[in-house]
């Protein structure tokens, strides 16, 4: 079946992002307006890492980016551990970002050493 390689090749791809899984990446809009999706994430988010008891893999970060914008656009990045939140804002799956720029909007500080082990000195 030609289609079952290429099925294969991007399900490798994706579990190859990060060890622990997929990242998930929505973007927020204008960093003017991004300040309402976000604390509808960090509201729900809150509710999960609690009820899973508050594990230093679960987080989700922003960046801003004006680069090529009239206006800076904000993006949130969810790790893998918050999946379940990620699918509930519509979020799609993506590469694990660089950690440069990223910003915690929600999470524990334990997030960087655990999701960014490289960057650790």
């Amino acid at each position: 079946m030609p289609g079952a390689d290429s099925a294969i090749a991007v399900s490798i791809a994706l579990r190859s992002n990060s060890v622990m899984g997929s990242w998930y990446s929505k973007v927020l809009g204008d960093g003017m307006v991004a300040h309402l999706p976000s604390g509808q994430i960090e509201e729900a988010f809150r509710k999960l890492f609690t009820a899973s008891g508050n594990p230093a893999d679960m987080a989700v970060f922003t960046r801003y980016d004006s680069e090529g914008h009239l206006h800076c656009e904000v993006t949130a990045y969810f790790s893998p551990a918050a999946a379940e939140v990620a699918r509930t804002f519509a979020a799609e799956p993506c590469a694990r970002p660089v950690r440069d720029g990223l910003g915690l909007l929600a999470g524990d500080q334990r997030c960087w050493a655990a999701l960014f082990p490289e960057d650790q000195k």
